[in-house]
């Protein structure tokens, strides 16, 4: 993240990423993630999650402390409190539920004229925004990015530090058809953990066991199960669900080497 600030300039870079690294070390996974892709491991059929997203739900209390730390950074314009929904001038005086960076439940507040500015997260789920700007709290770059028609910068709110979690190959006996999955929220967004495992442990048995690029197919299958196919209301995935407006980039990676070492 910090060779990205220095060579902004020289390299004309703008615009960030998420980042998602799984290092193999001394008979041990060690998968790091800093934003919302998401790994996972299929073993025996079972899923056994090797990440978590972070985004300004998921990230609340962090962005809320530091706000409060350094109020600087919401150039007068945002308040680091949440509220159920958007403050209104005529509730000014009443009582409403909000939530501080200690706090893991609600409580109520009387509403003072701080309360009017735009709050800090904004939204639900994919729909919530820092500063009603980004999606997602970690990640690399985005130096630059401000929010709309102001100089308030973002970048001080995002993190490039990732969460790591480690697996031991070596404690388990891997078949082929364990494996680990590493892919972008456009596979997330619309297919849960376990449709992914129920995809790769049909496919995988279908193919043929010699085939050196059956696990690159296997990621195929679930980059179009994502995508979904093209009719008359968009592209649909099972039980015409919405497919992914997203990108999708899907790896699937073999643990059944980890035997051998």
């Amino acid at each position: 993240d910090l060779q990205i600030e220095r060579e902004r300039t020289v390299y004309n870079i703008s615009g960030g990423c998420t980042a998602l690294v799984v290092v193999y070390l001394l008979g041990k996974l060690y998968v790091a993630n800093a934003g919302d892709s998401r790994a996972i491991i299929i073993r025996n059929g079972e899923v056994i999650p090797m990440s978590s997203e972070f985004t300004p739900e998921t990230e609340r209390q962090r962005l809320q402390y530091l706000a409060y730390m350094q109020p600087h950074l919401l150039g007068n314009e945002f308040t680091h409190l949440e509220f159920p929904r958007r403050v209104q001038r005529k509730e000014v005086g009443k009582r409403m539920l909000y939530r501080d960076f200690n706090m893991t439940g609600w409580a109520y507040k009387t509403i003072e004229e701080d309360d009017l500015k735009f709050p800090l997260i904004y939204g639900e789920g994919k729909k919530a925004r820092v500063m009603a700007t980004i999606g997602v709290t970690r990640g690399l770059g985005d130096h630059d990015l401000k929010v709309h028609d102001s100089n308030i910068y973002i970048k001080p709110f995002l993190s490039s530090s990732p969460e790591v979690r480690v697996y031991d190959l070596l404690q388990y006996e891997h078949g082929p058809n364990d494996v680990l999955i590493l892919a972008t929220d456009g596979l997330w967004d619309v297919l849960l953990n376990e449709e992914v495992a129920e995809a790769v442990t049909n496919f995988l048995p279908n193919c043929d066991p010699d085939d050196p690029h059956r696990y690159t197919l296997a990621a195929q299958d679930l980059v179009m199960r994502a995508r979904g196919v093209l009719k008359d209301r968009g592209w649909r995935i099972s039980n015409d669900r919405l497919g992914s407006g997203d990108d999708i980039s899907v790896y699937v990676i073999p643990l059944i080497h980890g035997n051998k070492q």
